[in-house]
Order: C-alpha cells, then sequence, then structure tokens
C-alpha cells in the first residue's frame, strides 16, 4: 500500500508539472502540507506534498480519501487550500491564506446566530461515548477540534456518527472503552487531550495520544499526576510534561487525591467526567487558587443533565460518587457564548446593534459575562424574548478588568482599546500563557505592529489607545482566537489584512463568512 500510494503521487506530480505549468491559473500557490496516512500494517507519512493549484491538491486528497481501509489525517501545512468558501470535513484548513477585512461605512444592525458551543459539544461527546445507547446531540458545533474528538471516538471503537452541519449521534458503551490500544491524533485541540487521557484511564490497554506541534508545548502533567493517584500509569514520551502520552491502564481505581488549580480547569473536568466510572468514589482535592470556575460549573450542569451528581464544596473540593452512570438523551447544544462575543464586540467598535439569538439566560459560560465588560466601557445591554442585544456608544472608554473567569475573551478585549478613550487592563490570566499560543506575548506583538502601545505583564496586559501604522499584515500563530479578535480591528480602520484565517476552523468554520454578512 505504501509503494503504492508514494509511486502515485511521484507520477501524478510529475506527470502534471509540465500538462498544468501552462494552464492560467487565476491565483496560483504553491501548498506544502503533511499527511499522516493510515493503514491496518501501520502508519506512514508523506511529507512536502507540493502542487501548484489547488485542482491538484484536491485531487490527491480526494483519492486518498477514498482509497478502501485508508485513513488521511491532516498534520500541517504552510499555505491554505486556495478557495474561502469549500469546507472539507477531513481538512483542517479549506481557507486561502490571507484575508483582507472590508471596514464598515455604517453601524453594524444585526441579528446572529452563533454555532453551538465548543466546550458543551465536546464535553457532550465524551458524556455520550460513556451513556449505556443512542445520544442524539443537535445544535452541535462541527469545527476541527470536535472532529478530533469524534474521530478519536471511533479510533477507540465507539461509534459517533456526524448527521447533517449540527448533528452527532453516539452509541455509547456504558464506560467501557472497546480498544485495546490506540493511537489518537488530537491536533490543537486541549479538550479532547485532556478529556481522551482521561477517558482511555477506563480502558484495559495501552493509549498515545498526540497532536501538533504546538500540543507538544502545551503542559498536561498536573492531569497525569491526578490519574497516577486513582491507580492508572500515563508518561510523556519526553518526559517534559507535554504530549505525546502513553497511558497504561486497567481502569481508575478511585480514592482522594490533590490537584492543583492554577494552570487550566480543564485538567479538573477530565477527571469529573470519568469519575463516577470509577472502582470507588473520587474526592478531588483543589491546591491553590482554581482558574476558570466557570468552566466547571458548565461541566457540573452538563454531567448532571445526563444524570451524574458532583459535589462542589466552595471550589475547594470536589466529590463524585461511583456508580452513578450517564443516561443516553437526545441533547441540545446551546449557541458558543465566546464566538458571540466577536459580535457583540463589532457592536462596540461601531456604534451599532447586534442581537445573538438563542443563548439561554441560565447559560453556564460564563463567556457570556463579556456584556458586563462592554457595559463598562460604555455599550447598552438588554435581553430580549429570544435572545442577548448590545449596543455600542459614541466613544468607548478604558477600563481595568480581572477576567481570570473568562480567559477566552481577553482578547476580544484588547482589539477594542485602540477606540476607547483611555487605556484597557486585563489581569490575573497568566494561564492565556499555555494556549494554542501564548496570547498575551501574540496580542502585543500584533497590536504593535499597528504602532499600539503595550505593556506586558507575567498575568495580563495593558493596551493603549490610537492605531498609528496602517496598512498592517497580522499573523494569527494557527491561533482561531487570534484570527477572530484581530478581524475587529479592520472593521473600524481600512487595510487589516488576517495572515492564515483558515486557523478559525478549530471552533467557527463559518466565523468570516458571518462576519461579512455584518456589511
Amino acid at each position: 500500500m505504501v509503494t503504492c500510494i508514494t509511486g502515485f503521487w511521484h507520477i501524478f506530480c510529475v506527470s502534471n508539472s509540465s500538462t498544468l505549468s501552462g494552464t492560467d491559473w487565476s491565483s496560483p500557490l504553491r501548498y506544502v502540507g503533511t499527511f499522516k496516512v493510515t493503514e491496518a500494517g501501520g502508519d506512514f507519512i508523506l511529507s512536502e506534498l507540493k502542487s501548484e493549484c489547488s485542482v491538484v491538491w484536491y485531487s490527491i486528497i480526494a483519492i486518498l480519501l477514498n482509497w478502501p481501509h485508508l485513513s488521511v489525517t491532516f498534520l500541517s501545512r504552510q499555505n491554505a487550500l486556495n478557495s474561502p468558501t469549500s469546507h472539507h470535513p477531513h481538512l483542517n484548513r479549506t481557507m486561502k491564506n490571507s484575508i483582507e477585512i472590508s471596514p464598515m461605512d455604517h453601524p453594524v444592525d444585526a441579528d446572529i446566530r452563533v454555532p453551538g458551543s465548543k466546550s458543551y459539544t465536546n464535553r457532550a461527546l465524551i458524556i455520550a461515548a460513556l451513556a449505556n445507547g443512542k445520544t442524539h446531540l443537535t445544535g452541535a458545533l462541527k469545527s476541527d477540534d470536535t472532529q478530533h474528538m469524534s474521530k478519536c471516538l471511533n479510533d477507540l471503537g465507539i461509534f459517533v456518527e456526524e448527521c447533517g452541519d449540527e448533528e452527532f449521534i453516539i452509541h455509547g458503551t456504558n464506560g467501557q472503552i472497546p480498544a485495546r490500544d490506540g493511537d489518537l491524533f488530537v491536533g490543537n485541540s486541549g479538550t479532547t487531550a485532556r478529556f481522551l487521557t482521561a477517558l482511555t484511564s477506563l480502558g484495559t490497554g495501552r493509549y498515545r495520544i498526540d497532536g501538533v506541534p504546538r500540543m507538544r508545548q502545551r503542559p498536561i502533567q498536573d492531569l497525569l499526576d491526578g490519574l497516577s493517584k486513582l491507580g492508572v500509569q500515563p508518561a510523556t514520551e519526553l518526559n517534559n510534561g507535554c504530549p505525546p502520552l502513553r497511558i497504561a491502564s486497567t481502569g481508575i481505581r478511585g480514592g482522594s487525591i490533590g490537584l492543583p488549580g492554577g494552570r487550566s480547569s480543564q485538567y479538573l473536568t477530565a477527571l469529573l467526567l470519568v469519575s463516577a466510572y470509577a472502582e470507588q468514589d473520587v474526592d478531588i482535592h483543589i491546591e491553590g487558587n482554581l482558574v476558570s470556575t466557570p468552566y466547571i460549573d458548565m461541566t457540573i450542569q452538563i454531567m448532571k443533565d445526563f444524570g451524574v451528581e458532583v459535589e462542589n464544596h466552595d471550589y475547594r473540593r470536589f466529590a463524585v460518587g461511583s456508580g452513578q452512570r450517564f443516561r443516553c438523551q437526545d441533547y441540545q447544544i446551546e449557541p458558543d457564548a465566546t464566538n458571540a462575543s466577536y459580535f457583540f464586540a463589532a457592536a462596540a467598535l461601531t456604534g451599532g446593534r447586534i442581537r445573538i439569538l438563542d443563548i439561554p439566560s441560565t447559560t453556564a459560560q460564563g463567556d457570556l459575562a463579556f456584556v458586563q465588560v462592554l457595559g463598562k466601557m460604555g455599550c447598552q445591554v438588554r435581553k430580549t424574548g429570544n435572545g442577548l442585544e448590545v449596543t455600542g456608544p459614541k466613544q468607548l472608554r478604558g477600563v481595568d478588568v480581572d477576567l481570570n473567569k473568562m480567559p477566552d475573551v481577553v482578547q476580544t478585549v484588547c482589539v477594542l482599546a485602540p477606540f476607547a478613550s483611555g487605556p484597557v487592563k486585563v489581569r490575573n490570566v497568566s494561564n492565556l500563557r499555555i494556549k494554542e499560543t501564548d496570547r498575551i506575548a501574540a496580542m502585543a506583538t500584533e497590536l504593535r505592529k499597528l504602532g499600539i502601545r503595550v505593556e506586558t505583564m507575567p498575568d495580563g496586559l495593558t493596551v493603549h489607545p490610537g492605531i498609528a501604522e496602517l496598512p498592517a499584515r497580522l499573523e494569527t500563530y494557527e491561533d482561531h482566537r487570534m484570527a477572530m479578535s484581530l478581524a475587529l480591528i479592520g472593521l473600524r480602520v481600512p487595510g487589516i489584512e488576517i495572515l492564515d484565517p483558515g486557523c478559525v476552523d478549530k471552533s467557527y468554520p463559518s466565523f468570516f463568512q458571518h462576519l461579512e454578512t455584518l456589511h
């Protein structure tokens, strides 16, 4: 099989190098990518795949994807595909390599429904996998992160069907992991990596978890130490506390453990999601201060929705009784409050009105509190019958805010600062430095390209008003939140070009199409 694939690729490239060279392509680009090609016999890496047009690129991938018993996973690329609108569910990048944002010539005025919550979708996929029977998720997010999760569950023998644009059907296995071994690729999805580390610990076998180069820099040792105390044998291959990981397990014993709370709430969420399936009750004592507590509220709430109770003792101790079981059901995923923040910010920047539809007033999504920050900056916020509405002021005010409970909106707050009457200071978000990129350093670097004065701290940054340099090509660091937040600046000033816009596929593949509708 390997000989066949490599041989075909060589013939295809050589034969087409001449026949395609004289073709008049309107926007020829050279694409370079790496794919993990898996067959029953093992893995093979095709690297430095090069072509001069998207037709060649799509053709070779289409053939690989349709080859019987062959799995193709996209690992990396240098230029995105030359098609701003197409989206193949098996590929992480489908946009051109940059996009220029068109400034608004009038205040925004729109009703928007953003896609389903990434946080809820990935939690629900794990819970449904553990339940006994079929769970139907509607309103779910289809993105790189959730599709990495879906594929990994299938690789573990837990059947997940993708039905339509916003639906998953998961055939739960009652806490059993059918596969006795697995090599799982999680991309740059932190929730997928951490939740699957805990999930595979319920299995009987040996499992490996790896991702893109940035994932190999994202710490996970605190979670591994917690699992070790519960009877699992996890280890990092490079002995650096980051993926790739190897998990050897015969199940989770249970018991009482300590867990540091200062790096990521996802470690605690991962443990909570699987604790009911441990042999004994699980008692988790938090060491230090727990960050991003609204995400723990979200975890506890969705676990309760599926039938498992968690005792929360003032965020210092959490207890889960063994023997509880998740119930399969039909479950609606609510819209993503973090992704709603970009459109609320668009209203703030342009002095216009945005209403986000269908976010319930009782949501556990902490990032909806972003509208309270906008209120402090001068916006009007009101609840409507089926949504939440923000109207921007004539002039935004500066603000000093602690965003520890909603770190994913930090970049959105920062891009408002150049248009405010005073500086914007964001504090207590040191965990941003271990996200998809070091978001504090990355945001400071890109804003400084615009001549904006930025001061950084270990746990935050201060951004001052004023833009002195245009146009600007802004890097996104393969970070979806960098791309979406920096794009908002282009609604106010011309010449903002966003590089690698396809990175938004991680959480909001249709973001730039939705942004364009504001015009």
